[in-house]
């Protein structure tokens, strides 16, 4: 399988005295049909290489492609476009609109592409029947379980077909029984053929994936190795 992301000799330096290194020339590569666990401590750069994977920040050196486009000369509506168009994001707190049913939630995953309402919502429709919440559509976010609504946010990622999906503490916000039923929900999408980085502190949710990178004071300390 091709790479649907790569980043070489990555570093991320914030100003300050000292500076802070918090991501120091990582190399990684991650291959569609993955399923990988990104683990390590607080301040193991974790949440750096997650905003710089998903173009949210830029590195201070070092270069990235996302399925194959390479982002340091992208103009901030270029990149904002490779995210609404490559890249599906499942974050931790789900970022629902409580007012809004599951169906229409979905269906603001594909809003900054320009795509018709009556498509968008069609598209959310298969989305939630990937997550087996065909049956909910119609109910307000806010009346959801949080497995529920976490499914959801699932669907919202999946929508536009991205070539990866980044999953932030995808079972954080869960109990555990929730939270298995989201690991599985997550392995029976990368069977699919859904490429899947989960971004975790968990060492339960990492040992769930085939890969497993472990980030320590922002290196790679160790990767099992690509599985494809």
């Amino acid at each position: 399988m091709s790479a649907v992301l790569e980043l070489r000799d990555v570093w991320k330096v914030y100003p300050g005295s000292p500076p802070v290194e918090s991501i120091r020339g990582i190399d990684l590569t991650v291959h569609g049909g993955e399923l990988t666990a990104v683990v390590g401590p607080s301040g193991s750069g974790k949440s750096t290489l997650l905003n710089l994977a998903t173009g949210l920040d830029r590195p201070t050196s070092g270069s990235i492609r996302i399925a194959g486009e390479p982002t340091a000369r992208l103009s901030d509506r270029r990149l904002a476009g490779l995210r609404a168009y490559r890249i599906g994001v499942v974050f931790q707190q789900f970022h629902l609109l409580p007012h809004l049913s599951a169906l229409d939630n979905v269906a603001t995953g594909l809003l900054y592409r320009g795509v018709p309402a009556g498509r968008r919502r069609v598209a959310a429709a298969e989305a939630l029947d990937r997550v087996g919440l065909t049956h909910r559509a119609h109910q307000r976010a806010r009346t959801l379980s949080g497995g529920e609504q976490q499914r959801v946010a699932i669907a919202r990622a999946l929508i536009g077909q991205p070539p990866i999906v980044f999953a932030d503490e995808p079972t954080g916000n869960l109990d555990s029984a929730n939270g298995a039923e989201v690991l599985l929900l997550l392995h029976r999408l990368n069977a699919d053929g859904t490429t899947i980085v989960v971004i975790t502190h968990s060492d339960e949710v990492a040992e769930a994936a085939r890969r497993r990178i472990t980030l320590r004071d922002g290196l790679v300390a160790h990767d099992t190795g690509s599985t494809s």
